[in-house]
């Protein structure tokens, strides 16, 4: 199957990559796929996907490539893709496997944006978060509160600070992210996909990357 437009956007926890993300969506008429809202999606209606998936993450592994591909390929044929004009693929592929898998199956990405946030910077963030453990809806003390301090927006839920978005473990993952992400990245540099969109805030770098993708689109 070939897709008629697909952005790759890639950035570490904690950069603002879902707020970017929302924004491209709305304004390029993209359907958003993130893998982390598949595998929950999946677990949460007790597919037999989820429940191979949420084995695996309980036991702190990664979701291997193959079953990954599978979650992927089971949203996309759920998806009318005529409604859109593209998909914006968000944490997957994350491996050069994957890379591999997702070319041969689906197509080749139109562009890679790569979000490159300071991790001193994100350590700091992510201390400032909390989370809505159900949906992964998150909120940020500091810049993006939630409308009651302590409570989700959405369901009244109490909101709570994830054990891994504390220092330490955030600096752990962001290790974790750039020793696996380091390789994708060259991959798309040397075809000359990756656009690189470096800076402290979200809303400094979301003008360039919605200017770059008007002329990269040739939209007015």
């Amino acid at each position: 199957m070939s897709l008629k437009r697909c952005v790759l956007l890639i950035a570490a926890p904690g950069s603002g990559k879902s707020t970017i993300a929302k924004r491209i969506e709305r304004i390029y008429k993209l359907t958003h796929i993130c893998s982390g809202d598949l595998f929950r999606a999946h677990i949460a209606n007790g597919t037999d996907l989820g429940k191979q998936v949420e084995k695996i993450m309980s036991d702190g592994n990664l979701v291997d490539d193959d079953l990954t591909m599978q979650v992927l390929g089971d949203s996309l044929s759920k998806i009318n893709l005529k409604e859109y004009d593209g998909v914006l693929l968000d944490g997957i592929p994350r491996t050069l496997n994957q890379v591999e898998l997702f070319e041969r199956q689906w197509s080749a990405p139109n562009l890679v944006i790569n979000v490159d946030v300071p991790f001193t910077e994100i350590v700091n963030r992510l201390s400032n978060r909390l989370t809505h453990l159900p949906s992964g809806r998150v909120y940020n003390m500091d810049f993006d509160p939630p409308e009651v301090p302590g409570i989700d927006d959405v369901t009244g839920e109490k909101l709570q600070l994830r054990s891994d978005d504390k220092p330490e473990a955030v600096s752990n993952r962001l290790d974790n992210y750039e020793l696996i992400t380091q390789p994708i990245l060259k991959h798309y540099k040397d075809r000359q996909l990756l656009k690189v969109f470096s800076g402290t805030e979200t809303n400094v770098i979301w003008p360039e990357i919605d200017l770059f993708l008007k002329k990269h689109f040739k939209i007015a």
